[in-house]
């Protein structure tokens, strides 16, 4: 699967070494991780010499030490690192006191304000157009995920409220950079995603902040070659289900990103396949889609091709493209194939025969 589009390409010629930052967490987080790591030292001498640095974090983490994201794990992010891969974290579905999602934590520490998922299938022809073939570009540092919840006693018992924060600068960002994309894709179309029929002041502010874009000082008709649609979130999840072909990138506040890509997953056949990259400014993580499945970690059944697919796209961003090339087309070669394949896929390969197959075809 070819991410084509490059969100900042940093200088690579003078890097003498490439530190990658190594965030297992949770679950099977612990497994497909070094899937990504074998696919990354496959390439050989075609990218510079890697270290990977081990790093803590977790809610496993959190229920030994009370921490979920240690501040060194951070500071070495920052200070040392080029780049990250993150695992998987199990965040609880019920209030833990003193816990918060490290992965959540970490967008906004880092700044990683652009998570970005791209879902394609693959053809049966190496040549072939994918039925399914589109982007889904999430804001990453707001709307209710800035986690300001409270809950009080009313006169018919609980009560339970949630600060929602859209913001125009955010808003701006990630259209800027959901216009940007779309503008390097062949179809070069955007469809922006909210709710503002409902919520007309938060996503009413996201929808006309995407919108003007093109409209920004020193833009000078650079995107007028991209089409701009719009889409309730209701029926654009109706829409992604009975015909996926009418979209191409899509943009939309951090909730409904997340539900929208988890669900065109549904599309290529399973979470497992699906990669992303949390991306900022100075700094990539790269994130495979999929939870930490509890339920099947430590069988060595877990699908390690989106945490693969992670670590291509981490590799595009900071422009290794040849490498991230030979890592995407190694992934599809074994899923055009269909002879290893987990049993997510209806296979019956273990993670580590995946990663093999993935490793010898790099």
């Amino acid at each position: 699967m070819v991410f084509r589009a490059p969100i900042r390409s940093m200088a690579t010629a003078a890097r003498q070494s490439l530190k990658i930052g190594m965030l297992p967490a949770d679950g099977i987080g612990r497994e497909v991780l070094p899937g990504a790591k074998a696919a990354i030292l496959a390439l050989g001498s075609s990218i510079p010499k890697t270290e990977f640095i081990d790093l803590l974090a977790g809610f496993e983490y959190f229920t030994r030490t009370g921490t979920a994201l240690p501040d060194e794990t951070v500071e070495i992010l920052k200070n040392e690192c080029d780049c990250a891969l993150f695992g998987a974290v199990s965040s609880p579905s019920r209030k833990v006191t003193g816990y918060s999602s490290p992965i959540v934590a970490l967008r906004k520490k880092m700044d990683l304000y652009a998570n970005i998922r791209p879902v394609k299938s693959v053809s049966v022809n190496p040549e072939g157009k994918p039925g399914v073939d589109l982007v889904v570009i999430r804001e990453n540092t707001e709307c209710l995920y800035v986690k300001q919840e409270t809950q009080t006693v009313g006169e018919h018992g609980k009560e339970a409220r949630a600060t929602r924060l859209i913001t125009e600068r955010a808003s701006r960002r990630i259209g800027e950079l959901a216009f940007k994309m779309a503008l390097e894709r062949p179809r070069k179309h955007l469809t922006v995603i909210h709710k503002s029929n409902v919520l007309s002041i938060t996503d009413g502010l996201f929808r006309e902040t995407v919108r003007a874009v093109p409209t920004l000082p020193g833009v000078d008709g650079k995107y007028d070659g991209v089409t701009v649609a719009e889409q309730l979130v209701d029926s654009a999840v109706y829409r992604l289900f009975r015909e996926p072909e009418i979209y191409d990138v899509m943009v939309a506040p951090n909730l409904y990103g997340d539900i929208l890509s988890d669900a065109a997953a549904a599309l290529v056949g399973s979470l497992g396949l699906v990669p992303s990259v949390n991306a900022g400014d100075s700094f990539v993580m790269g994130e495979p889609v999929h939870g930490s499945a509890p339920d099947i970690a430590g069988q060595n059944i877990a699908n390690p091709l989106a945490a693969i697919r992670s670590a291509a796209m981490m590799l595009r961003h900071i422009g290794y493209i040849d490498g991230a090339n030979r890592i995407e087309k190694a992934v599809d070669s074994v899923l055009r194939e269909g002879k290893v394949l987990t049993p997510d896929l209806g296979g019956k390969s273990k993670t580590s025969e995946v990663v093999d197959e993935v490793t010898k075809r790099i």
